[in-house]
């Protein structure tokens, strides 16, 4: 359940099944308002910029996306605002026509400058912007937009993942004009085409968008409006399931809080679970001594003990399979074989800790050493997981102090590098290395690390594997 990436990332993994809840309906008809319960606030509204749940589940209905997974026959990729797509013989141009009649919300018309500029944004941001996975887009040489309804995206190699890089549900489509006057606008505003227009935002109570009647899909959407609720404690947000405020919380809660609700509610609730490919992991800051040393980095790895986390964790918390740097069970991920030889993951955990007190006693780090651990005030998994860690920590004489954060101060200081130690996390969209393994590449190549190191050797090594196109 923990896992170590260049010897200076690891962290407990949410690989779990994906709990969420959902009144049952009598019969399903157009219209009405879809309300559901959102854990935590949004730190932004930029998709380019943010990793979490709390601004995609609110912000993701206000876009379009050029390429997106078909929900009905996953991975399948279907085009969104792309018509249709060609790719050349030799892998290195992917040309896509944009559909014809698309609107902005504010009446004007999409053309193919509008996804020039928005990859542009995420794949070459310009200064002070931030785009988390840019690193992705490794291969990526540049794009044209020849005319009003043509893209071109020309690559340095070929690479396997681009199509699903450019379905991610995470690359808005973003108008042009906006961001050639201020390309940080849409941190803090929305302007999408997508099937709802924004009505307001209002913090620490709800977010509300209403249906988009030049949406570019006909008959859709479905629904009249939804409506974000925004409710942090956790036993309000179940009251508000319960109670039939919220219909929907798409993240879940611990097994316990879910068989309350079934038992609470019987025939009226679903309860849908899925695998849901999310990893805590934890961040050692490499700039903060002691732990620019990898001999301590290495023993706050050592000291945790993955296997009786899963069984612990799993109980109480939405936390379940020990794993490595790829989902569990996956096509790529490690055997189980293989990753108990890794340091930290094997199971004779008095062995590891018996280690880990040498390698803190040869770094000169004193018994009872103290440091802080910063968390989000999200409870599931990241506060179960957050007390779990800080217990393994203190088996091997460490004193650490946990600070819970709301999510967007947490977020800037992991950007920051405001911090000596933070539960991090990564989710995936899809089983692919290009696009799972990018967060651990050099620090002045992703900004999605936040460990803040730089290993040139890993960096060749992502590489090498990318321009890996045949999957035997």
């Amino acid at each position: 359940m923990v896992r170590l990436a260049a010897a200076v990332v690891f962290g407990v993994q949410a690989w779990a099944p994906g709990m969420g809840w959902t009144a049952v309906p009598e019969k399903p008809q157009p219209g009405g308002e879809l309300t559901f319960a959102v854990a935590a606030e949004p730190p932004s509204f930029d998709g380019h910029r943010e990793t979490t749940f709390a601004m995609i589940h609110p912000v993701a209905p206000h876009y379009s996306l050029l390429l997106k997974f078909d929900a009905d026959n996953y991975p399948k990729i279907v085009g969104d605002l792309a018509e249709s797509w060609t790719v050349s013989r030799d892998g290195l141009a992917y040309t896509f026509k944009i559909r014809d009649g698309v609107r902005w919300h504010d009446g004007s018309p999409l053309t193919a400058k509008d996804i020039k500029a928005t990859y542009d944004k995420i794949a070459f941001p310009s200064a002070g912007v931030v785009s988390v996975r840019k690193a992705s887009y490794a291969a990526l040489e540049r794009i044209e937009a020849p005319d009003a309804r043509s893209v071109i995206f020309r690559l340095k190699w070929p690479e396997a993942s681009m199509l699903a890089n450019l379905a991610s549900p995470w690359n808005f489509i973003y108008k042009a004009d906006i961001l050639a006057k201020d390309p940080r606008w849409y941190e803090k505003n929305i302007m999408g085409t997508g099937p709802f227009k924004f009505v307001e935002h209002v913090p620490g109570s709800h977010w509300v968008g209403k249906r988009n009647e030049a949406y570019f899909m006909k008959g859709r959407p479905y629904l009249d409006g939804f409506r974000a609720l925004f409710i942090k404690d956790t036993a309000a947000r179940l009251a508000a399931v319960r109670g039939g405020r919220a219909l929907v919380e798409f993240r879940g809660d611990s097994p316990a809080a879910r068989d309350d609700l079934v038992r609470a509610l019987g025939d009226k609730i679903v309860v849908q679970e899925s695998s849901w490919i999310c990893a805590l992991t934890v961040a050692i800051n490499t700039e903060k001594k002691p732990f620019d040393d990898p001999r301590v980095r290495r023993a706050l790895s050592l000291a945790v003990d993955r296997w009786e986390g899963s069984r612990a964790l799993s109980k109480i918390a939405f936390v379940k399979a020990v794993g490595g740097l790829l989902r569990p069970g996956s096509e790529y991920a490690m055997p189980e074989s293989e990753l108990t030889k890794l340091a930290g993951y094997g199971k004779n955990i008095e062995a590891s800790r018996a280690e880990a007190r040498r390698l803190l006693r040869e770094a000169g780090v004193p018994d009872g050493f103290k440091f802080t651990f910063k968390n989000r005030d999200v409870a599931m998994p990241y506060q179960p997981v957050g007390i779990y860690l800080i217990d393994q920590w203190r088996k091997v004489g460490l004193n650490v102090t946990q600070v819970v954060q709301e999510t967007g101060p947490y977020t800037a200081d992991l950007r920051a590098g405001n911090y000596e130690t933070s539960l991090d996390f990564t989710c995936d969209f899809m089983d692919e290395p290009d696009l799972q393994l990018f967060k651990y590449l050099s620090s002045d190549k992703s900004p999605a690390n936040y460990a803040r190191y730089k290993d040139p050797v890993l960096d060749d090594l992502y590489l090498k594997q990318a321009r890996v196109t045949d999957p035997a």
